[in-house]
């Protein structure tokens, strides 16, 4: 059985959607970052971790990974072309979506104060509109890859999602498409129902 340590508004998301795609049974702990729990299994205080038995993982890319590895499911297999190129995507949305808008949180609440640069939001909008523009290009199908829904997937959608309540460009048409579907899917409900 999986622990998974996180708030739902977080990208413990990502990993909780994961779990409900893959059918699979967990406890969700919905805890904050730098919360006495989250503190016990992450030294940052980071969220999210997964727990299983005296294992403990951080950071939602690589437990993502680690589940769809071990389960066969939502990826495709190491050391195959398809599995190189979902492997790139993901870094390419981890690189240009998640961490633009991730400095984008800091400089609006994560960092103390003083320490934030709120016009830096203006540069990294238009940053963002850029990278989704280009990722849109790389749509093949219903998901990234065509027919087959990988944890790439997941992640950019929850990217466009977090971008949309942070404030930043609506993504182009079949992107904000594609974002609809996935947010239509029965796994994507539930996870979102959590506490």
């Amino acid at each position: 059985m999986y622990d998974v340590i996180g708030s739902r508004a977080s990208r413990a998301f990502r990993v909780l959607w994961l779990l409900e795609e893959m059918g699979l049974e967990y406890n969700h702990l919905p805890v904050a970052p730098r919360s006495a729990e989250a503190l016990a299994v992450n030294p940052s205080g980071k969220i999210p971790a997964l727990r299983e038995g005296d294992q403990v993982l951080t950071d939602s890319s690589a437990i993502m990974t680690y589940l769809a590895d071990k389960h066969g499911q939502m990826t495709h297999p190491a050391g195959t072309p398809a599995r190189a190129r979902q492997d790139a995507l993901t870094h390419q949305i981890l690189d240009e979506v998640d961490a633009v808008l991730w400095t984008a949180a800091r400089h609006s609440f994560v960092l103390p104060e003083e320490h934030r640069v709120p016009a830096v939001k203006e540069s990294l909008k238009w940053e963002y509109e850029r990278n989704v523009n280009g990722l849109e290009a790389v749509l093949k199908g219903p998901f990234l890859q065509g027919e087959t829904m990988t944890i790439a997937d997941i992640l950019l959608a929850h990217c466009l999602m977090w971008a949309g309540k942070a404030g930043f460009p609506d993504p182009p048409a079949r992107l904000a498409a594609y974002l609809d579907a996935m947010m239509a899917r029965p796994a994507f409900q539930r996870a979102a129902a959590l506490p």
